[in-house]
């Protein structure tokens, strides 16, 4: 029965979460029960298309990822895929109404990280956007549950929080990026020559960036408040670790928090929100 198929295909998106993203995994759970499979497909799917991108040396990426296009479209119009993992995503995709545009969108960053891109201004914002950005707007389909007066004004502070995080991602894996994969996301911003100066002025734009989504996540609903709430817990705190840090540390190290912080992290911010202190 395909009954059972889809519940093998969210069991599969849901144990890549697990694997991937602790910080993700717990603020998944903390959502109401009935967000967490759509939104454990969204994660599956997006880590499976960075992970071709990524990690996959000495295969055909541009294949790979084109056939993983390929494989998500037409699921979407057959409502199936043997890919379990692009089957929970189908199916995420018709029960909230994602757009096609912000899936192909997403896409399109991917395909910008097979190539060495000398980011600008432009390029720079356009791979936030389909990296980060419309990732934040599939969640947030899911966070109003159809309700499309509040989606569009929830819609910019999704935005920016996906932002947000993606910018401090980009600063925690900045010597990986770097040195293994040639990447160098920020512009105007020579890597080579890396300075507390220059790491200040990135930090300031993710500063703003989470400052303005949490106005954004106090609107969301009681049953995704806590979950949303408690990743920008884990994101702002790593961020903040990082600010901590020279600039000479955070290019040659990958900063963390550990999991029995995150767990402090977790207690206290499940208080806030049952209290309704954010």
């Amino acid at each position: 029965m395909k009954v059972s198929f889809d519940k093998i295909s969210i069991a599969c998106s849901k144990l890549t979460t697990q694997e991937y993203s602790t910080s993700f995994s717990l603020g998944i759970y903390f959502l109401n029960n009935k967000m967490r499979d759509p939104i454990y497909a969204i994660y599956g799917f997006v880590r499976f298309a960075d992970e071709i991108v990524d990690s996959f040396e000495g295969y055909n990426k541009m294949y790979l990822l084109n056939k993983f296009k390929q494989d998500t479209f037409e699921a979407i119009e057959n409502k199936i895929s043997l890919n379990p993992i692009i089957n929970a995503f189908q199916q995420s995709v018709h029960d909230n109404n994602i757009s096609l545009d912000l899936i192909e969108t997403f896409l399109k960053s991917m395909e910008m990280d097979l190539e060495k891109v000398n980011y600008n201004q432009e390029n720079y914002e356009q791979y936030i956007l389909g990296s980060a950005e419309v990732v934040g707007l599939m969640c947030l389909h899911v966070f109003t549950s159809g309700d499309l007066k509040m989606y569009e004004e929830l819609k910019p502070y999704a935005m920016r929080l996906g932002s947000a995080f993606q910018k401090v991602n980009f600063l925690r894996d900045l010597k990986d990026d770097y040195y293994l994969l040639g990447r160098s996301y920020f512009p105007n911003i020579d890597l080579s020559q890396f300075t507390n100066e220059s790491k200040k002025i990135i930090e300031q734009e993710i500063e703003d960036d989470f400052k303005y989504a949490l106005i954004g996540i106090r609107k969301l609903p009681p049953a995704a408040k806590g979950g949303v709430y408690l990743a920008y817990v884990y994101y702002n705190s790593l961020f903040k670790k990082i600010k901590s840090v020279p600039a000479e540390r955070v290019f040659t190290e990958r900063i963390r928090i550990s999991n029995s912080y995150k767990m402090g992290l977790m207690i206290n911010s499940l208080f806030q929100t049952k209290l309704n202190y954010i």
